[in-house]
């Protein structure tokens, strides 16, 4: 599952690191190269509820292989593509393929533990998460700066054949939600806490995404010298070691660690707005920001798992959709906001931030509850 979820998130934020070689090598500006990221989100906003709908009862393994093996045909298709516009296409399927698969990877992960371990089965499962920012997506923007950009989307495409064959021997292949336990969406989103927990997830990632996207945009205006690939590794390195730490304690102080998480997030965009000409301040930011959001997925699903109970897979599909929608708004505010002055990115990813905090801070109900 975590290697599933590697190739997921790289394959998605991938162009974040290739802008200026996939804008140079397809004869197009940097904003519309960023529009890759966009047609992915676009593809899970409309699939990620349908799909999992359609799937609730079905078992696990078999939807595991299918959405590994979409994946491989979409970056093949993508590493082969002639123009933008076939690469468009192929983005907007793998991002369905990343609905069915974020839908389902966060029950399929607790369903098969005891209930005291989930919330851990969970950091686990979600660990390829960080791993890609720090390792898949500056490795993909190294390669894609020293090879080609194509070869970074094949390189997906052979560790999405590693994936299949290690999902299809090692996977246990659990049930689907029983029929009994099936709400419909309306009354889903009704649950008490579940729409607060998708509006953090939606200004908490659109916070964050706005300014990932264009990092190179960033950096280039910034004039530090400091290369895009190392960026991404101070970065992803960080974010393991928050995804190590929301590990060891979002079973016991999810509550807390939320908070504090986007506390830090918000203190890494004052810095990379203050300290933009400054090396050494903007590493330190990239590290507490990694540091900050490696743990936000499982926070997120954690606290959306507790709040939905027998609905989780539905839930999280929710989820999954508001988190692609927040991805697809980024790439074209960031877009936007690139076009007027890019120095700007770190006030938006901050305004958006404190209001994620905002409605964690109050949602100690049924959203974010008191830690016991």
């Amino acid at each position: 599952m975590a290697l599933t979820g590697f190739i997921v998130i790289a394959t998605e934020t991938m162009p974040a690191g290739l802008l200026h070689p996939i804008s140079a090598g397809l004869h197009t500006s940097e904003g519309a190269a960023g529009q890759l990221v966009s047609a992915y989100a676009l593809g899970t906003v409309i699939a990620a509820v349908p799909a999992i709908l359609l799937t609730q009862g079905a078992r696990r393994k078999p939807l595991l292989l299918i959405g590994i093996l979409g994946f491989l045909v979409t970056n093949t298709v993508t590493a082969l593509a002639p123009d933008l516009a076939v690469i468009l296409i192929a983005r907007l399927v793998a991002g369905a393929f990343s609905g069915l698969l974020w839908g389902m990877l966060a029950g399929y992960a607790r369903r098969i533990v005891p209930e005291e371990l989930k919330g851990r089965a969970l950091a686990i499962a979600m660990a390829g998460t960080p791993v890609a920012l720090a390792i898949g997506t500056p490795l993909g923007s190294w390669i894609g700066t020293t090879v080609s950009w194509r070869w970074s989307f094949g390189a997906m495409s052979i560790l999405a054949v590693v994936a299949l064959v290690l999902a299809g021997v090692v996977a246990p292949n659990v049930t689907g939600e029983p029929a009994a336990l099936r709400l419909p969406l309306r009354r889903v989103v009704a649950i008490p806490g579940v729409a607060a927990i998708l509006l953090v997830v939606f200004t908490w990632m659109l916070a964050h995404n706005i300014m990932y996207t264009y990092i190179s945009s960033y950096l280039a205006s910034a004039l530090l010298g400091l290369p895009v690939d190392l960026a991404l590794v101070v970065f992803g390195v960080a974010a393991l070691v928050g995804i190590w730490l929301t590990g060891v304690v979002v079973d016991r102080h999810l509550r807390q660690m939320t908070l504090v998480s986007i506390l830090a997030f918000m203190l890494a965009a004052v810095i990379l707005f203050l300290g933009q000409h400054h090396t050494v301040m903007v590493v330190a930011a990239l590290a507490i920001w990694g540091l900050a959001f490696g743990g936000a997925a499982t926070q997120l699903q954690t606290a959306m798992g507790r709040a939905s109970g027998e609905s989780a897979d539905v839930a999280n599909a929710l989820l999954t959709v508001v988190f692609n929608l927040a991805i697809l708004v980024a790439g074209i505010g960031g877009a936007l906001v690139i076009g007027r002055n890019t120095t700007l990115l770190p006030v938006v990813m901050f305004a958006l931030a404190a209001l994620a905090l905002v409605v964690t801070a109050v949602g100690r109900g049924a959203a974010f509850r008191r830690d016991r």
